[in-house]
């Protein structure tokens, strides 16, 4: 069994972006030559999430305004995380969306059902952040 591993890095422009990053896990799994086994993508910060849904625009814009009514950034001062801190927020959104994906691989594809993509979902940005790519297989 073979394993690889890479990194993405972001540092978005927005406090809170979805970014799609299937071409870039499409990439690792091409670099990796594993053609049966399993990839794992992760967020490896507590504020940002990897999730599997439809990229579509309209629906990204629906789970922001959710995301926002489910736990509102301001008033910042209902929080008691938010005591020298301004992120209590994206704490709770990040537990919402999920920390990470597993996609199995199949011929050296991903493989996915209809419409399903990999997105990276930033709820405290304008900071460097990093997402992980684990593949395993042969």
């Amino acid at each position: 069994m073979k394993s690889y591993r890479k990194e993405l890095w972001f540092n978005t422009k927005q406090r809170v972006e979805l970014i799609n990053i299937t071409p870039q896990v499409e990439d690792a799994l091409r670099e990796s030559g594993i053609k049966e086994g399993l990839c794992l993508v992760n967020a490896m910060h507590i504020t940002a999430s990897v999730f599997i849904n439809d990229d579509e625009q309209g629906l990204h814009h629906d789970y922001k305004v959710w995301l926002e009514r489910l736990a509102p950034h301001e008033p910042v001062s209902q929080y008691h995380h938010n005591v020298g801190e301004e992120n209590a927020d994206a704490h709770m959104k990040r537990q919402i969306m999920g920390r990470e994906v597993v996609v199995a691989v199949t011929q050296g594809r991903l493989d996915f059902g209809p419409w399903e993509q990999i997105f990276y979902g930033e709820f405290d940005g304008q900071r460097r952040k990093r997402v992980l790519i684990k593949i395993i297989g042969d």
